[in-house]
């Protein structure tokens, strides 16, 4: 019976993990909207997925009142469950207007299959719970005191929500940010202020001038000539020497006091099209020349400019794992930098790459993306951000140039998914094929037979009840069982 009920288990698990994510991937990178503009299908699915998923575990978050008790310096349990949220509400966002223009595209509108997770991504950011770090930073005046990175997501957050479902509740606040952060960066020295004391990063406030930009045609303002003036902290001496706008800087000086990255620049240039397109054209040419890598069977954006060898092998909270160069933040949001700026010549291959190695489930989960995340805090800040970034579209009026040839590390990865199902599941059947040839005598039976039931049992609960991942534990030990040895041979004469 466990011999029996093994295979199965391990050929439905080869299927699930391997065959049909297999299968998944090549109707994915099928899709044309990889290759030109357009959202692809899966991200709708990946939407209808992810959207009851987070609404319960948004809820959870704000009831619950553990943002309140993190340490100041866990970045990830701080920053990643707002960060998250406004990705997911960004990609809402596009996936509505691209179904408004094509209802083909998904059977419901993603704002009504979406409703209760954007309520909840919405409260989740406008939380005061949410802001005890930044309130920790700034005091009782976090609001209107430079603050920067956590007001973009503020504005970001509460524009996305007003448009999606026109309430109205959060207006008041929202314009008060706009207002108020707006004319911060216009009075201040360089057009810079801070993150967080000491800290300033010149992308969260390029981000964040885009953010008042896009929350002008909601609230009826005009500001652009504040957006044609905020220029002024991306030029001249304020650049590295890639041209490029650098990692962090001084924003009482404005000395650079970190160069360029691909996370920070990725970044910025999915936002620089809307503000200035010529300037952005202009970096993204930089970009390529100084970031641009294919080595490896592999094609990517660098962490670090080329040229540059102590920075191959790294690792930090903001550029995740850096491996021969290739930053995993850097190229994954390289794909919607590219995409932002009509690059699918990169953005192909970069999808590409992104999709087959985020490991589709069939339930619509990414279980890479999934795993990258901080599990306990924000467990589905890495979907969304993917899913955010295969949203984008190019802005109005930038020149598309497609093309751009899969790498050889998407053929290795499907292969991989193939093979590994095909092999489980072969080696499955030779296992019985032996077992029922030459029978081994089962030691103590009875007793491994209660234990591998335990075993499943456990697994089953612990999946349903609290974790997926603990309930699959738990099943793989059962694969261990029966153990057994050969019977010996009868002596001759018997």
């Amino acid at each position: 019976m466990c011999r029996y009920g093994n295979a199965v288990i391990a050929v439905a698990l080869a299927v699930y993990f391997f065959l049909i994510p297999f299968a998944i991937l090549v109707r994915h990178l099928s899709d044309p909207a990889l290759r030109q503009p357009g959202v692809p299908k899966f991200a709708f699915r990946l939407h209808r997925a992810l959207s009851p998923k987070y609404e319960r575990w948004a809820r959870r978050r704000v009831a619950s009142g553990d943002a309140g008790t993190l340490a100041l310096d866990d970045i990830s349990a701080t920053e990643w469950p707002l960060f998250g949220s406004v990705f997911y509400l960004w990609a809402t966002e596009s996936l509505q207007e691209a179904w408004e223009k094509d209802h083909t595209l998904s059977p419901v509108q993603p704002k009504e299959n979406a409703r209760g997770a954007i309520e909840a991504a919405a409260a989740l950011v406008a939380d005061p719970g949410h802001a005890s770090w930044v309130k920790r930073h700034w005091g009782d005046d976090y609001l209107h005191n430079e603050n920067v990175f956590y007001r973009m997501l503020l504005i970001s957050g509460l524009t996305s929500y007003e448009k999606l479902t026109g309430d109205g509740k959060y207006l008041p606040l929202l314009r008060d940010q706009v207002e108020t952060l707006s004319a911060a960066l216009d009075e201040s020295q360089h057009g810079l202020l801070d993150d967080y004391p000491g800290e300033c990063y010149p992308g969260d406030v390029l981000v964040a001038i885009a953010a008042i930009q896009r929350a002008d045609g909601l609230l009826g303002t005009d500001r652009s000539t504040f957006v044609e003036r905020a220029i002024r902290a991306f030029e001249g001496d304020l650049l590295d020497s890639t041209g490029l706008p650098p990692y962090s800087a001084s924003s009482h000086t404005g000395v650079v006091t970190s160069r360029a990255r691909g996370c920070s620049n990725s970044y910025v240039l999915i936002f620089a099209p809307e503000l200035w397109r010529e300037t952005a054209s202009q970096w993204y040419a930089s970009y390529e020349k100084h970031f641009w890598q294919t080595r490896w069977g592999c094609c990517g954006f660098r962490e670090f400019p080329r040229g540059d060898p102590s920075s191959e092998w790294y690792m930090d909270v903001d550029a995740g794992p850096v491996v021969a160069g290739y930053g995993v933040s850097a190229s994954a949001f390289g794909i919607a930098g590219a995409r932002a700026n009509g690059r699918f010549d990169h953005a192909y291959p970069l999808s590409a790459e992104a999709l087959v190695m985020s490991w589709p489930l069939p339930d619509g989960a990414l279980l890479t993306p999934r795993l990258l995340s901080n599990l306990t805090d924000a467990p589905y800040v890495g979907e969304a951000s993917l899913l955010y970034c295969f949203t984008r579209q190019p802005v109005d009026g930038v020149e598309i140039t497609t093309g751009g040839r899969l790498p050889a590390i998407v053929y290795i990865g499907l292969a991989i998914y193939l093979l590994v199902g095909l092999l489980i599941v072969a080696d499955n059947v030779r296992r019985l094929w032996r077992w029922r040839r030459a029978p081994r005598e089962v030691l103590h039976a009875n007793a491994q037979l209660a234990v591998w039931a335990i075993l499943l049992v456990l697994g089953v609960c612990l999946g349903l009840l609290v974790s997926w991942a603990w309930g699959l534990i738990s099943i793989l030990i059962a694969q261990v069982l029966p153990r057994s040895r050969r019977r010996a041979k009868a002596a001759p004469g018997n």
